[in-house]
């Protein structure tokens, strides 16, 4: 389990951290893309909830599991991108990137979780005659 929070580390170390935490233990999972949902959510926590966050990431064999905790009651609402300006891009990102994706109000915020599940075995070949 991988846990950070706002308090004792940057975005850019929790990134890493967590890129490092897939590779090292679901190497099943896409880093690049695990990353990039990472980013986008701690992102967000900066801009909407005053800037505190709380990453939370496990993985066991049926599952890698981000969440990401701050202090903003406000759910996430998707909007078009605007290329010209900026932004509306990332929380489309996020849903397309993970296989599923729940926001939870909590007490004092919300955690956004994303869960990743590893692709089904592929069937096995007939053997030729």
């Amino acid at each position: 389990m991988l846990v950070l929070d706002s308090h004792r580390t940057n975005t850019a170390l929790a990134r890493r951290a967590a890129r490092r935490f897939v590779r090292a233990s679901c190497p099943w999972a896409d880093a690049n893309d695990v990353t990039l949902v990472v980013s986008e959510l701690l992102g967000n926590a900066v801009r909407h909830a005053e800037g505190t966050w709380l990453l939370r990431m496990s993985c066991r064999r049926e599952a890698l599991v981000v969440e990401v905790h701050d202090s903003s009651s406000t759910l996430p609402i998707p909007r078009a991108g605007d290329p010209e300006n900026g932004g509306g891009f990332g929380w489309g990102i996020v849903q397309q990137l993970a296989s599923s994706v729940t926001v939870r109000p909590r007490r004092a915020g919300k955690a956004v979780q994303a869960v990743w599940r590893p692709a089904p075995p592929a069937p096995a070949q007939a053997q030729a005659a």
